[in-house]
């Protein structure tokens, strides 16, 4: 009965002390392509991820109503860093709708803004906002309607202390004619917070840990495992020795579960998910420590390297490449080393049979692609006399101004289709998860190569097929399957049926050296096609916006030596970060991965 009141009562006051409109709700999710392509078009850096961020405490007053319900304590705010835009995961500040929704885009148009990075937060906002409006008038409107219905919402100047009361009173003046107020006045207790600008990040400590869900190997997990996509504040700390455990306590000594206590608590326990998740959304801080114990929520996997009989033979002693620093601005030289090898043990396999009737079809859909026999003119010799050229010939010797003998003759052969195309495969870890019950992403590849080659065997057109993996920029593994020198055979099907996933994603390297390679065939149409299953991330800084900067610097470098690059991918969020690196029309998204191995030749067909 005791429990039955108190949760009639938790309802109760929550909902009387609640200030949102639910009903009005507008979701991250459901806007974060427009935020995203506003941003982008405004002006915003195009490396910057669109994600939620977490609740903070704002330490502002709050009526006794919510201080008896407990809640208002935090607040989620727009943060913008160096590696994402973070914004809310839901608004239901106003009670429309549309008031949100553009909530969210002048957010996003106020992050594109560029101003002296050196001013207090106060002024910083003020200068982006007179800044965003003289360059876009036409947000002046929604701008105008925004502060409006804030100024509703703010708190009233009279129930105030002075010092409070002269601080909102700057804050809402700044609002309603921005720079024109110099500084805030200080008071006792922070203002309320200020949706409509953007807010400094929150501190960090050097030991700090700020993700929930890593780009590696676990991104591979079932979204039922992760509610959402969400930037947390963390800290390391060092793990209780499980000496000095809590025998007894009196109520009123309980902590939250903001506060960390260095107790040793059983990793034998299993907690529910859901009270799990539920204490990770009541956390400011997560507090992260080392206790060298599995428990039931980790993905554990070995990463020590193949014993040698077991592994690829190395070609060489390894190539050093260059990789570029988007913080520093500038190529890092002989930063990475790129090692080239062959499955030397692979022994010559034949096309499976599952793939036999789908070969067979592409095969013949692929001959029609063969040049047919042509006519060549202006031959300097032939079957016959090439009658234009012979009249141009002459009349161009009865005005006396022939400067050199011209072919005369043309010949009928067969025609030629001047391109080379370099297939880069991902290896990487996550190849080995199940896209279903029946096969693994690394089996899709394989049979996406099969097919590839079958397909471009037919044609005739030069290819090359190489796959790379990486574990630390000293360790790029770059294998090799077809080079544009070898014909495609037993072998070569050998070496593709030998592949297996490999360890990371240092797509830089890989791009650099493929680009090379691709570079030196002399041919006026070089494609060089990617195809992967997510984005650049390695074991140390190569996580994050540095993997895609200097993936983004490698393809630039690509395109200046004339070729072609195109992705082809199987990562759902892929148009997070694609954009940014290939361009809006270089790439596409396979949404259901098994259609790959039939997709990817019909694809390589259209390009080209």
């Amino acid at each position: 009965m005791e429990e039955q009141v108190g949760q009639i009562w938790h309802k109760l006051i929550t909902r009387a002390a609640a200030t949102a409109y639910p009903e009005a709700a507008v979701k991250l999710t459901e806007i974060s392509k427009s935020v995203g392509v506003l941003f982008r078009a405004l002006g915003g850096d195009g490396g910057l991820r669109i994600e939620a961020t977490a609740a903070t405490k704002h330490g502002a007053r709050r009526n006794w109503l919510q201080r008896i319900a407990g809640t208002h304590q935090q607040i989620e705010l727009c943060w913008l860093n160096a590696e994402a835009l973070q914004l809310p995961a839901q608004i239901d500040l106003f009670p429309t709708k549309a008031l949100n929704r553009d909530l969210y885009l002048w957010l996003a148009a106020l992050a594109a803004g560029n101003v002296d990075q050196s001013l207090s937060w106060f002024q910083l906002n003020q200068q982006l906002t007179q800044q965003t409006l003289q360059r876009f008038p036409g947000l002046q409107s929604r701008y105008s309607n925004l502060v409006d219905a804030l100024l509703a919402l703010r708190p009233d100047l009279s129930r105030l202390r002075p010092d409070e009361a002269a601080a909102e009173r700057a804050i809402q003046q700044a609002l309603r004619q921005p720079g024109s107020v110099a500084a805030l006045p200080a008071a006792k207790r922070p203002p309320q917070p200020i949706p409509l600008w953007l807010h400094p990040s929150p501190h960090r400590s050097k030991n700090s840990v700020v993700t929930d869900q890593s780009d590696g190997a676990q991104s591979q997990q079932s979204s039922s495992q992760t509610v959402e996509q969400r930037r947390r504040r963390g800290e390391r700390t060092e793990m209780p020795d499980g000496k000095k455990g809590i025998l007894a306590f009196r109520l009123e000594s309980l902590l939250t579960l903001a506060d960390y206590v260095k107790v040793d608590r059983c990793t034998d326990d299993e907690d529910d998910d859901k009270a799990a998740k539920q204490a990770l959304e009541d956390m400011d801080k997560v507090s992260v420590a080392r206790d060298n114990k599995p428990v039931t929520t980790s993905l554990r996997f070995d990463l020590d390297l193949p014993a040698a009989e077991y592994d690829d033979t190395p070609l060489g002693s390894g190539i050093l490449l260059p990789e570029w620093d988007y913080k520093r601005q500038s190529l890092r030289p002989d930063h990475c080393c790129l090692q080239p090898m062959l499955a030397t043990t692979a022994q010559p396999a034949e096309l499976p049979a599952h793939l036999k009737r789908t070969a067979q079809r592409l095969r013949r859909q692929f001959e029609a692609l063969m040049p047919t026999r042509i006519w060549h003119k202006g031959q300097a010799d032939g079957p016959e006399i090439d009658l234009e050229a012979y009249l141009l010939h002459q009349a161009e010797r009865r005005q006396g101004h022939v400067s050199a003998e011209r072919g005369l003759y043309r010949d009928f052969r067969k025609g030629s289709r001047d391109l080379a195309c370099l297939l880069l495969a991902d290896f990487s870890l996550s190849t080995d998860a199940w896209i279903n019950n029946k096969a693994r992403v690394i089996e899709v590849i394989q049979d996406s190569l099969f097919l590839f080659a079958e397909s471009l065997n037919a044609t005739g057109d030069q290819f090359a097929m190489y796959g790379f993996s990486s574990r630390y920029r000293s360790h790029v593994r770059f294998h090799t399957l077809k080079t544009f020198e070898q014909n495609y055979d037993a072998t070569v099907r050998g070496r593709i049926q030998a592949i297996k996933p490999g360890y990371y994603t240092r797509m830089g390297a890989a791009i650099r050296y493929a680009s090379r390679l691709l570079s030196q065939q002399k041919v006026s149409q070089p494609l060089l096609l990617l195809l992967t299953d997510g984005k650049p991330n390695d074991l140390d800084q190569y996580e994050g916006r540095y993997g895609v900067e200097d993936t983004r610097m490698a393809l630039h470098e690509a395109r200046k030596l004339g070729l072609q690059p195109f992705c082809v991918t199987i990562d759902e969020k892929a148009k997070d970060y694609l954009p940014h690196l290939f361009g809006t029309q270089n790439y596409v998204v396979i949404r259901n991965p098994s259609e790959l191995p039939r997709e990817l030749p019909l694809l390589y067909a259209r390009l080209t």
